[in-house]
């Protein structure tokens, strides 16, 4: 019955026909990828750094001591750690697909504080991070000078200050790695100049500790204040120093004669970067890297397209000459 209905009527059906595989390709675009299975494994990274420690030692006091704890998790599949001569330990722990991603955070995160004691108080003191992300980078984000104003320390420090954290808020986005550091205020000691004068590496870290912080002294004019007071101001009798030359004014010894030993005497202040480890090119150009890993379960399309929107709105507050390029994007 239907059949014939429609065979007596070859016009009528065409147009069924194409109005049904118009909708068809109408909805590849909105098709939600919500309702896609769930592929990749769920994998949760711990992150420890360990500085001046070299692979060897990273291994042994480190990543040995957190990879011990972590058995006993439900749906675990296997995990892989890295040590590094730049003091950094890594622990991939990849769980069966279909994990729950927030619950295996929490048992990673459970399992990490049994380890804490043990570990050295340097890197207690860094800080052990405990994340969701992929285990391969989804982008790599580039930040070059093109008129050569900025140099390499420049572009990352702007890029771990201004960004880093940004786009680490980006929807589907689990991890942002900066391939470098910030700025930091370097000292460079001369060990003839420590032992002429009968000092350590621990004096000037004490020296330094000391007079490098902000002290506040109260207030002027503070409550309960006399009749007619009307101005209320913070004392600060100190404050954190910021130039060369201030960190290398700080006094390390007064002799008896009255003569005083500073940081510039046995050695020299620079303003560089805290770490000098990486050092990142792109085309030739000293270059800032940002490299993206997804959060389990995020859209690898959406992600970078969401991370590539944030960075073009950023951009219209980039300093002059600056640019950005992707030199990796899958």
């Amino acid at each position: 019955m239907l059949s014939r209905f429609f065979l007596k009527r070859p016009v009528f059906a065409w147009v069924i026909a194409i109005i049904i595989m118009g909708a068809g390709a109408l909805a590849i675009y909105n098709l939600p990828v919500s309702q896609y299975p769930p592929i990749a494994p769920p994998s949760i990274y711990v992150q420890a750094f360990y500085p001046g420690a070299s692979a060897e030692t990273v291994e042994n006091s480190v990543t040995q001591i957190i990879e011990q704890k972590m058995t006993g998790l439900d749906r675990m599949i296997y995990l892989s750690a890295t040590s590094d001569s730049s003091g950094s330990s890594r622990i991939e722990l990849t769980f069966e697909p279909g994990t729950d991603p927030d619950l295996a955070w929490a048992k990673v995160q459970n399992k990490l504080q049994l380890a804490m004691a043990s570990l050295p108080e340097v890197v207690q003191r860094q800080g052990v991070a405990v994340g969701k992300a992929t285990r391969n980078y989804l982008m790599i984000v580039g930040l070059i000078s093109e008129d050569g104003s900025m140099d390499g320390n420049d572009l990352r420090d702007y890029a771990q200050s201004n960004l880093e954290k940004v786009l680490a808020r980006v929807p589907g986005v689990g991890e942002v790695e900066n391939f470098g550091t910030q700025y930091a205020m370097r000292i460079w000691l001369n060990p003839d100049k420590l032992t002429e004068y009968g000092l350590t590496i621990e004096d000037v870290i004490r020296a330094v500790k000391a007079y490098n912080v902000e002290v506040s002294a109260g207030q002027f004019g503070g409550t309960p204040a006399v009749e007619g007071q009307r101005l209320n101001a913070s004392i600060v009798v100190q404050s954190l120093l910021k130039t060369p030359e201030e960190f290398a004014s700080i006094p390390l010894r007064v002799n008896q004669d009255g003569s005083i030993v500073r940081i510039k005497d046995i050695g020299r202040t620079e303003l560089g970067t805290e770490f000098y480890d990486v050092q990142a090119f792109y085309n030739g150009k000293p270059t800032a890297g940002l490299a993206i890993r997804m959060a389990s379960g995020a859209n690898a399309l959406s992600t970078a397209d969401a991370v590539k929107k944030k960075l073009e709105e950023m951009s219209r507050y980039f300093p002059p000459g600056m640019k950005v390029v992707y030199p990796y994007d899958t």
